[in-house]
């Protein structure tokens, strides 16, 4: 399919916070995007081995599907010094590194402050070298096609800002829903080869304005009162090291043959 290329790609270093776009990126098979869901925020205890991490469920965590007030923040990480910074309307409340016993309780203490009424318990930033807090088990990447969001904002009559569906990739040029039937298919990218493992099923999160924190839509409910179905983006598998970046063309090794949405 010819004219498919990726438009954006975004990390989210710590579960449930803000995205970081990125204009280039290290994949490594079977991997995620470089410190994406690197960290998260416990939300009461859960017995996080860091020596043997393991899959949780969301519901551990401070999440955007049930703390909306997330997204009134923006987060920034930087690789290089562990750092992490918290904004508010372009205002740095608060900056610490995740590297160092000290930064990582400055953080906690602004979390504690902060969300009070949603924290069961003391909040404890969690993470794991190369462990991923995805909501899935497997490490994948998260593609998101422009078309279908275009296609379900004329369906709706609203503007739909793509980062409510949280994609590490967006893409455009693919007709609305076509990634819906990629499970499967290989999806390639010119220094990257990942191959589709399953359509991903929309909750309560994409209900919240990225923007301003405010829960303003039914996005789940739109899809399957419209569709038939909650799905919106795809999940992808690499299944090689390599590369992505903003400007990729995007190839199917094999053709769609049927309608999906």
């Amino acid at each position: 399919m010819a004219g498919m290329e990726v438009v954006a790609l975004y990390r989210y270093p710590v579960k449930g916070f803000s995205p970081e776009p990125v204009n280039q990126a290290a994949i490594e098979a079977g991997g995620t995007m470089p410190f994406d869901r690197a960290f998260a925020i416990e939300n009461g205890p859960i017995g996080f081995d860091p020596a043997a991490p393991a899959y949780y469920p969301k519901a551990r965590f401070l999440m955007l599907m049930k703390n909306e007030r997330i997204a009134e923040f923006t987060t920034r990480f930087d690789e290089a010094t562990g750092v992490l910074r918290v904004f508010r309307g372009g205002a740095l409340l608060v900056e610490g590194s995740l590297s160092t016993n000290e930064g990582r309780a400055k953080i906690e203490e602004w979390v504690a402050e902060n969300f009070r009424e949603e924290l069961r318990g003391r909040p404890k930033i969690l993470s794991a070298p190369g462990h991923s807090f995805s909501d899935k088990k497997a490490k994948v990447l998260h593609l998101v096609n422009l078309a279908s969001v275009r296609a379900l904002e004329e369906r709706i009559g609203r503007r739909v800002d793509p980062l409510r569906f949280r994609p590490s990739i967006l893409i455009d040029g693919a007709p609305a829903w076509d990634e819906l039937g990629w499970e499967r298919k290989e999806i390639r990218f010119p220094n990257l080869i990942c191959k589709g493992e399953s359509r991903t099923k929309r909750c309560a999160a994409t209900n919240v304005d990225p923007q301003t924190g405010r829960r303003d839509m039914a996005i789940p409910a739109a899809l399957d009162s419209l569709y038939g179905h909650m799905d919106f983006g795809i999940y992808l598998i690499a299944g090689s090291k390599g590369t992505l970046a903003a400007g990729d063309a995007v190839e199917l090794a094999t053709a769609r043959s049927d309608a999906v949405a």
